[in-house]
């Protein structure tokens, strides 16, 4: 389980851009009437208790079959069919391991992977982490891994440019055009634009114009193909074109990065029964102990481990936003 004290250098951090930004139920007890009622109708009371309890337990029992697939979406963090693809092979090995039956799916944009689990829609979500701190203020989605990138739990954003955009500072993006994976993205946007506000600019009005470009890769090809001035990504994302764009180092470069921000996860909506909601996380766990499996975890979202981590993982998240005057509804579109 990973505690705060793993967070300490990453709230220093937090501070210090903060600071740039501020310059610039039990039960009630039965009523008198319920008592009365309960006592005067005893066999009712059991005869009912009895019919409803064999529907709660079948329902139960079918999650997960054939006839009510667990639901896992993920969000379209890169290409959707190749997110599809990685998340399939997934839920596949997780049937194996578990014994349950899955319908992976890929919404259209980060809030509709956390529509969908306030919805009802889907049980498993593999979230970006503001897609979860979202999640969980609305009590839809309840963390029970965060993944792992290089032994490291946290990771940072990051915006780019061309080498010879003539972009050198943060403050040279005035009237540029921008691009960024999706409104929601945490290192894709939230984070790189507080980093315009810190810089006194309003990325709303003093950017000419900003396009969603669907995914990291995406925005660092468009940036590659001068289709946007500059744009942001995950740190560093220029790697996941690399192949297709030998010189991708040398042609765009990077002008800023963010401060540390808490890796995805894996969260389960409320509906899950805790027993599901275990198993479903022991078997990713398992995967991170095979070396074929955890390839599959890799393919997804260049994960190569998987923790056990709470809610409370988030706070100091929640709390940079808070000190930087974010309301995190403010980004749902």
């Amino acid at each position: 389980m990973i505690t705060r004290n793993k967070w300490l250098g990453a709230v220093a951090t937090l501070a210090l851009l903060s600071a740039l930004i501020s310059a610039c139920t039990p039960a009630a007890a039965p009523s008198a009437t319920e008592a009365a009622t309960q006592a005067a109708a005893p066999a009712a009371t059991e005869a009912s208790t009895q019919a409803a309890a064999p529907a709660a337990t079948q329902a139960t029992s079918q999650m997960g079959t054939k006839d009510n697939p667990i639901v896992f979406v993920f969000v379209p963090s890169g290409d959707s069919g190749k997110v599809l693809t990685a998340g399939t092979a997934i839920t596949d090995k997780l049937t194996s391991l578990t014994g349950l039956v899955f319908k992976p799916e890929v919404p259209t944009s980060y809030a509709a992977a956390v529509e969908a689990m306030c919805g009802d829609k889907a049980q498993f979500g593999a979230l970006n982490t503001f897609s979860y701190v979202l999640g969980a203020k609305k009590k839809c989605a309840q963390v029970t891994l965060v993944s792992i990138r290089n032994g490291s739990p946290t990771y940072t954003g990051q915006i780019i440019t061309r080498a010879d955009s003539g972009i050198k500072t943060i403050a040279d993006l005035k009237g540029k055009t921008f691009c960024r994976p999706d409104p929601n993205s945490t290192s894709g946007w939230i984070m790189p634009s507080l980093l315009i506000k810190a810089a006194g600019l309003d990325p709303n009005k003093d950017l000419a114009s900003i396009k969603d470009s669907g995914g990291h890769p995406a925005v660092v090809k468009a940036v590659y193909n001068k289709e946007c001035d500059a744009g942001a990504t995950f740190g560093d994302a220029r790697s996941s074109v690399q192949s297709d764009l030998p010189d991708v180092n040398d042609k765009v470069v990077i002008i800023a990065t963010t401060a540390a921000i808490p890796n995805d996860t894996v969260a389960a909506a409320p509906s899950v029964p805790a027993d599901i909601s275990a198993k479903v996380t022991q078997g990713l766990l398992d995967m991170t102990k095979d070396k074929d499996s955890l390839t599959l975890l890799t393919n997804l979202y260049g994960w190569t481990g998987l923790q056990k981590v709470d809610d409370t993982f988030y706070d100091p998240f929640r709390q940079f936003l808070q000190s930087a005057g974010v309301n995190i509804e403010d980004f749902v579109q």
